[in-house]
C-alpha cells in the first residue's frame, strides 16, 4: 500500500510582529484646596431650612443637615437634589461633592461651629521624610487649636522594563506627642496613583493635650532603591491654626466647606430658610379657637369666628406681614422694642389686618394663596419710618398714631363712615387735584423674588384699554418682601387701577365736630353740587325714624326714581342708609326705619343711579386753630378688590351731569429750560395755554421727531416734558369736560428742542492768590450752567511748564475734581501753569481751557539738598515697574496693555503689542536705579520740604474705533485728540528709622509739595486709566528736597569760664556723604561778647550740627570768664 500524502505547514515567512507600545498611566493625583466660609444668615431665632422643616427633620441631626443642603445653593445650584433621600443620600444625589455644612439657628445658647479657622500661621519645613528618618517639629503656642500638615510628592511614578509609566503607593503616618508624654499615631494614609508633577496633600491634626506638642511625620513604605521608582515625599510646611471661638449668639449662620476642584472661585451662596420666629395671636376669647400656621406656606389659619382677646401667643415662623411688622416694632434686639411695647400698640388693628392678609384668594394659576405674604431678608440699617411703611405697604396698610397708641389702617373693602357736603365744610368748599396723565402707566412690571429660580423675576400686567388710550407707558416696581407671582400680579393690577381710578385728591376744611371723629384711613362720601351739577345733600331740619325733613328743598333735587337712597349720620356717629319710598316737598320717607332717630342739624346725603356721591379714603386730618380741621382724602373705589383679585367687572359710578363738550385751549406756547430737580440739572420743555372756564383737565398728545403720539392728561393749563432731546416736538391739546369728553378740535404747536447737548461755558475770572509759600488760592466765577453747578465738576490740573504751552491733556489732576458749584480752592503753591475746565453732569467738558501761570520766588534762599530726576538717569526710569514700561521711542514711562501673548490669535491683526488687550487700569513705578536712588536718607530726622517735578500727557495709543474695547457710552472723546480719562499721582512714604537697617515705613501718601518730618523717604508714582483705549505717558518725573534757612539765637546771656561747649536747641542739617558731603553745610556762628577789656578775645571751634565750642582769653592767653550771646545760621531743624 502507499503512504498518504503529508502536508507541510510553515510560519508563512515575512517579518516578526512589532513590539507593543509602552503605556503611560494617567495623572490621577491632583492637589486640592478647601475653603471654609461663614455666612451670617439672619437674626435669630429662625425656624430653619425650608426643606428640612417640611420633612420634619430634627435640628442637629445628619438627616436635618442633609435636607438643609437642598436649600443651600452654590452658584444657584442646590448642593443636594430635591429628590434625594435626606437620611441616606447617594453620591449621585449631590450636585457638588465634598461639601461640608454646619448650621446654627440663632438661639441665645447655641454652641460654636468647630473647625472654623480664625487665624493661621504657616511655618516652612522643606525636609524629605524617609523610612529611617521621621521628621519632627514642636508647637509651643498654647493658643493653637490644630495643626495643618502639608506634604509634597515631587513625583510619584514607576517605570517598567518595557517603558511603561505606572503609578505607585506610599503609606505615611502622622503622630502627636503632648508634653513629652510619648507619640500617638493620629493619621495613617496611603497615597496611591501617578503624578509627574508636584502633588500636595494637607492633614489637619486637632490638638487636645498639653503643650509643648510634637508633630512627627513618618514614612511607612520602604524608601525606593531603584531609579525606576520615584516615590519620595517632603514635609513641606505646617500651619498653626487658631479656631474661631465665637458662638454668635442670637445670630443664625452657617459654615460651608468647599473643594477648590469644583470651583474656579468662591461661589455665590444662597440659603432658602424659614426666617425669624414671630409672635402670632393666642387662643381666642369665648373658646373661639387658636390660630395655627400652615407649615407649607407660612399662612396663619384663623378659626371661623375667631375673636382676639388681646393676648399674643408663642413665637412661630409665619409669612404674615402684620405679625412681622408687630415683631419689628416690639423686638428689643433688632427692632424698636426699646421705644415701643405692646401697651402702646393697637394690637386689635394688627390682628384685623392679619386676618385680611391671610384670607385665601386666587393665585392666578388655578390655586389659592394668602392675599398678602411677607418673605424678606432685611440686610441693611434703614430709617425706622421707611422700614415701617415698607412692611405696612406689603399688606396695603398705613401706620398712624391715634389716641395714644400706634394703629394700622388697611386698604380693604370698607363702608363709608362719615358724610360731607357743602353744609359741613368751610366756605372754600371742596378742592380737587389729580395726577397728570404723564404720571400714569398702562403697563406695570413688578419685580419679585422667584423662589423656584432663586432670581428676581418680573410679572407684567398690561391694561389693553389704557394702552389704546395713552400708549405703552411702563412703570417698574419692586415688590418688597414678595415671592409670589400671584401677589406680584395683584400688586401690578392695583397700581394700574389706583393710578387711573384713585388718583384724585380732595381737600377741605371742616369744623371740630367732624374733625375729631374722622381718622386717617376712614372712607367718607362727598356730595359736591359744584362737581355733580345738582344739590343732593345738606342738614336735617327734623326727623323721625322713617321720615327726614331736609333743608332748602327749593334748591335741592329729591328724585323718587332710579333707586334713590338716603344716608344720614346717627347720634352714635355711624352712617346708616335706607332706600327712599316717597318724597313730599321737603319730607323724605324711607322704606324701613333707621335704628336711631337722627338728630336735628345732622348731615344727610341722597343719591341714585343717575348721580352718586363720591367715595374718598382719608389720608390726613390736620388741626388748624382748635376749631377747624383740614381733611385730605384720596378717591376710593370699593369694588376694586373684586376686580383686582377675581377680575370682576367694575360698576359704573356717575357723579356728575356736567358733560357738555368744551372749547379747545388758546394761546398755546412752549419754552425750554434747564432746571434743578433734586439737586440735579434736568432739561425741561414747558407747554402752557390759556385755561378754559369750567375745564379742570386737558388731554395733551405729543410726539418727538415724527414718532408715535403719546397721550397724557393734566389738571393744570401747562404740561412738562423732562430730559428733552434735540429734535422736533409736536403738541395737540384738547379740553376735557367733566365727563372726560374731549373738545372737538385741538390747539396745535410745533417746537424745536435742543435738550442738554450744549457744551458748558468756559471757566472765567480765574485768578491766583498766594496764601503763603505752601499754598495758593485759586478763584473763578461760578458756572452759569445748571448742569455744571448741579452734578457737574470743576477739574483743576497742573503743568510744570511756565512757557504757556501747558494743556489740559499734558497736565495732571492737582486735586480731586470739585463740585460744579465751587468758585475757589486752596491748592499747593507750585511753579507752572494751573489749568481749569468745567464738566457738566453728562461728562462733557467745556470747549476751552482757562489757566494762570505762577513762578516761585526764592526769598529765603533754602538749601537744596537733592534734585532727583528719574527721566534724566541713563538709562532712564530704572526703578521698579508694575504694569508700566519705558517707551524708548518717546523716552517716556507708559501704562502697558492688559493682554498676553497666549491670547493673540492673529499677530498680523495686532497693531501694537504693548497695548494689546486694552490699557490696564493702573500701574506703579517705584523710584530707583542709581546708587541709593530708591531712598533719600537725611542721616537723621529732620523737617524737609519736598516739591514734585511731574510732566505727563494723556494719549490714544491706537486711536481706531476697532481698537477701543470700552463701552461706547463711556467714551468722553471721539476725535482722539483729548485723552482726559487718565491721571497720574506722585506718592511718598517716610520712616524715622535708619533706612539701611530694618526701618518701619508709613503708608504711601499723595503729595504735590509739602513739609515732611522723617529720616528716610521713598517715592512712587501711580498711573491710572479709566478707559482701556487711553494711555498716559510720563515725560518728566522727580522731586526736589530742600531745607529752609534757620536762625537760632541764645535765649539768655551765657557765661563761659574756660573752653565751653554751647548746644543748639535743635540740630542743624550739615550734609551727609550722599547729600553734599559730610559737614558741608555747617551753621555759621556769630558771638556777641560783653565787657571785653583791651586785649581780650575769644575763639570759636568744633562747630557741629548740635553745638560749638567757645573759649575767652585775655591778652596773656589766659582763660577768662565772660558773658555772651550767639546767633547760629544754618539749615533744617532736627
Amino acid at each position: 500500500m502507499t503512504d498518504a500524502p503529508k502536508n507541510i505547514i510553515g510560519s508563512g515567512g515575512g517579518s516578526p510582529p512589532p513590539p507593543p507600545q509602552p503605556t503611560r498611566a494617567p495623572d490621577t493625583l491632583h492637589s486640592r484646596q478647601f475653603s471654609t466660609i461663614l455666612d451670617l444668615i439672619s437674626e435669630g431665632e429662625i425656624e430653619g431650612f425650608a426643606s428640612a422643616s417640611k420633612e420634619g427633620r430634627t435640628q442637629g441631626t445628619t438627616a436635618y443637615n442633609n435636607a438643609a443642603l437642598k436649600d443651600v445653593f452654590l452658584n444657584d445650584t442646590p448642593v443636594l437634589k430635591a429628590s434625594a433621600d435626606s437620611t441616606n443620600p447617594s453620591t449621585t444625589d449631590f450636585n457638588f461633592q465634598d461639601v461640608s455644612f454646619t448650621p446654627r439657628f440663632g438661639t441665645a445658647n447655641q454652641t460654636k461651629i468647630p473647625g472654623v479657622e480664625s487665624s493661621s500661621s504657616v511655618t516652612s519645613v522643606g525636609v524629605t521624610v524617609t523610612a529611617s528618618t521621621p521628621v519632627t517639629r514642636q508647637i509651643t503656642n498654647t493658643n493653637v487649636d490644630a495643626v495643618n500638615v502639608t506634604v509634597t510628592f515631587p513625583q510619584l511614578q514607576r517605570a517598567t522594563d518595557k517603558g511603561d509609566l505606572l503609578g505607585s503607593s506610599v503609606s505615611l503616618k502622622i503622630s502627636v506627642q503632648y508634653n513629652s508624654g510619648g507619640f500617638t499615631d493620629v493619621i495613617s494614609d496611603t497615597v496611591t496613583g501617578r503624578t509627574a508633577d508636584a502633588y500636595q496633600r494637607d492633614y489637619r491634626v486637632n490638638l487636645t493635650g498639653a503643650f509643648p506638642v510634637d508633630i512627627r511625620v513618618s514614612r511607612v513604605t520602604a524608601d525606593s532603591t531603584s531609579s525606576s521608582l520615584i516615590d519620595s515625599f517632603l514635609w513641606t510646611s505646617f500651619g498653626e491654626i487658631i479656631d474661631d471661638a465665637s458662638t454668635y449668639a442670637n445670630s443664625a449662620y452657617a459654615s460651608v466647606r468647599l473643594d477648590s476642584m469644583q470651583f474656579q472661585s468662591i461661589p455665590s451662596r444662597k440659603y432658602r430658610v424659614r426666617g425669624v420666629k414671630v409672635r402670632i395671636p393666642g387662643a381666642g376669647a369665648n373658646s373661639s379657637g387658636t390660630p395655627s400656621v400652615d407649615s407649607a406656606t407660612g399662612r396663619i389659619v384663623y378659626p371661623t369666628g375667631y375673636i382676639f382677646n388681646g393676648v399674643m401667643g408663642a413665637a412661630q415662623w409665619c409669612s404674615c406681614p402684620a405679625m412681622v411688622l408687630l415683631d419689628l416694632l416690639t423686638d428689643t434686639r433688632y427692632g424698636f422694642g426699646n421705644h415701643i411695647t405692646d401697651s402702646s400698640l393697637d394690637l386689635f388693628s394688627f390682628v384685623n389686618a392679619s386676618k385680611f392678609a391671610n384670607t385665601l384668594v386666587s393665585d392666578g394659576l388655578g390655586g389659592q394663596e394668602a392675599r398678602f405674604s411677607c418673605n424678606v431678608n432685611i440686610q441693611n440699617l434703614q430709617e425706622a419710618f421707611t422700614l415701617i411703611n415698607e412692611l405696612a405697604g406689603v399688606m396695603r396698610c398705613m401706620p398712624i398714631w391715634s389716641a395714644g397708641s400706634v394703629t394700622i389702617t388697611q386698604d380693604k373693602p370698607t363702608d363709608a363712615s362719615y358724610l360731607f357736603n357743602l353744609s359741613n365744610v368751610g366756605e372754600g368748599g371742596f378742592s380737587y387735584s389729580g395726577s397728570s396723565l404723564k404720571t400714569r402707566h398702562s403697563v406695570v412690571s413688578v419685580s419679585y423674588f422667584n423662589m423656584d429660580s432663586k432670581e428676581v423675576d418680573f410679572e407684567v400686567y398690561e391694561d389693553a384699554d389704557l394702552i389704546s388710550k395713552i400708549g405703552v407707558v411702563i412703570k417698574q416696581v419692586k415688590a418688597f418682601a414678595c415671592t409670589s407671582r400671584g401677589q406680584a400680579r395683584r400688586l401690578a393690577k392695583a397700581i394700574v387701577f389706583s393710578e387711573n381710578n384713585e388718583s384724585e385728591v380732595c381737600t377741605f376744611t371742616t369744623s371740630i365736630d367732624s374733625g375729631v371723629v374722622v381718622r386717617p384711613g376712614a372712607v367718607i362720601e362727598i356730595a359736591d353740587p359744584v362737581r355733580s351739577g345738582v344739590r343732593r345733600g345738606g342738614r336735617v331740619s327734623s326727623a323721625t325714624t322713617t321720615q327726614i325733613t331736609v333743608d332748602d328743598s327749593a334748591a335741592t333735587d329729591l328724585p323718587t326714581t332710579n333707586n334713590p337712597t338716603l344716608s344720614v349720620i346717627l347720634p352714635d356717629g355711624t352712617v346708616e342708609s335706607k332706600s327712599v319710598s316717597s318724597v313730599s316737598g321737603a319730607v323724605v320717607t324711607v322704606s324701613s326705619a333707621f335704628s336711631q332717630t337722627p338728630n336735628g342739624n345732622t348731615v344727610w346725603l341722597l343719591q341714585d343711579d343717575t348721580v352718586q356721591a363720591q367715595k374718598f379714603r382719608v389720608l390726613n386730618v390736620e388741626e388748624q386753630d382748635g376749631t377747624n380741621y383740614v381733611i385730605t382724602a384720596l378717591s376710593y373705589v370699593n369694588e376694586k378688590y373684586a376686580f383686582i383679585e377675581d377680575g370682576a367687572t367694575l360698576p359704573t359710578r356717575t357723579v356728575s351731569i356736567l358733560n357738555l363738550p368744551k372749547d379747545p385751549p388758546s394761546a398755546l406756547q412752549a419754552e425750554e429750560k434747564i432746571v434743578e430737580i433734586n439737586n440735579q440739572a434736568v432739561s425741561k420743555l414747558i407747554v402752557s395755554w390759556q385755561p378754559i372756564v369750567g375745564v379742570t383737565q386737558y388731554q395733551v398728545n405729543y410726539r418727538f421727531n415724527n414718532g408715535n403720539f403719546v397721550s397724557t392728561t393734566v389738571s393744570s393749563p401747562d404740561f412738562e416734558i423732562f430730559n428733552t432731546d434735540i429734535g422736533t416736538y409736536e403738541f395737540q391739546v384738547f379740553s376735557y369736560n367733566t365727563a372726560l369728553q374731549t373738545s372737538a378740535t385741538s390747539a396745535d404747536l410745533t417746537f424745536n428742542a435742543v435738550g442738554k447737548t450744549a457744551l458748558p461755558s468756559n471757566v472765567t475770572g480765574l485768578s491766583a492768590e498766594p496764601i503763603n509759600e505752601k499754598l495758593v488760592r485759586l478763584r473763578w466765577n461760578r458756572s452759569t450752567d445748571l448742569d455744571v453747578t448741579h452734578g457737574g465738576r470743576v477739574y483743576v490740573r497742573h503743568s510744570p511748564l511756565t512757557d504757556g504751552n501747558g494743556t489740559f491733556t499734558n497736565s495732571t489732576d492737582l486735586i480731586q475734581a470739585l463740585s460744579g458749584a465751587t468758585t475757589s480752592a486752596e491748592v499747593p503753591y507750585l511753579e507752572g501753569e494751573y489749568i481749569l475746565k468745567f464738566q457738566d453732569d453728562g461728562g462733557r467738558f467745556c470747549a476751552g481751557e482757562t489757566s494762570v501761570i505762577l513762578e516761585l520766588p526764592d526769598n529765603l534762599a533754602p538749601l537744596v539738598t537733592q534734585t532727583r530726576r528719574e527721566d534724566t538717569d541713563s538709562p532712564k526710569f530704572q526703578g521698579t515697574k508694575t504694569n508700566v514700561a519705558f517707551d524708548a521711542t518717546t523716552n517716556t514711562l507708559n501704562l502697558v496693555g492688559g493682554g498676553t501673548f497666549d491670547a493673540i490669535t492673529d499677530f498680523d491683526a495686532v497693531t501694537s503689542l504693548d497695548d494689546f488687550g486694552g490699557i490696564v487700569p493702573e500701574g506703579t513705578y517705584d523710584f530707583g536705579g542709581t546708587a541709593g536712588g530708591d531712598t533719600l536718607d537725611l542721616g537723621g530726622v529732620f523737617s524737609l520740604d519736598l516739591k514734585r517735578h511731574f510732566l505727563t500727557e494723556g494719549f490714544y495709543p491706537s486711536d481706531l474705533f476697532d481698537s477701543r474695547i470700552a463701552n461706547i457710552d463711556t467714551w468722553t472723546d471721539f476725535e482722539g485728540d483729548e485723552a482726559n480719562d487718565v491721571d497720574a499721582q506722585l506718592f511718598v512714604r517716610t520712616t524715622q528709622d535708619d533706612p539701611s537697617g530694618s526701618p518701619t515705613y508709613t503708608a504711601f501718601q499723595n503729595f504735590t509739595s509739602g513739609t515732611f518730618k522723617a529720616r528716610g523717604f521713598q517715592f512712587r508714582t501711580v498711573l491710572t486709566s479709566n478707559d482701556p483705549a487711553q494711555d498716559i505717558r510720563v515725560f518728566q518725573l522727580g522731586y526736589s528736597a530742600k531745607f529752609e534757612r534757620r536762625v537760632e539765637q541764645s535765649s539768655s546771656v551765657l557765661t563761659s569760664n574756660a573752653l565751653t561747649t554751647v548746644p543748639f536747641s535743635s540740630p542743624f542739617f550739615v550734609g551727609t556723604a550722599a547729600l553734599g558731603g559730610a559737614n558741608s553745610s555747617l551753621p555759621a556762628v556769630n558771638v556777641t561778647a560783653q565787657n571785653l577789656a583791651s586785649g581780650d578775645y575769644f575763639e570759636i571751634s568744633d562747630v557741629t550740627a548740635s553745638n560749638f565750642k567757645i573759649h575767652f582769653k585775655n591778652s596773656s592767653n589766659a582763660s577768662i570768664s565772660k558773658q555772651f550771646t550767639f546767633t547760629a545760621v544754618g539749615f533744617g531743624k532736627g
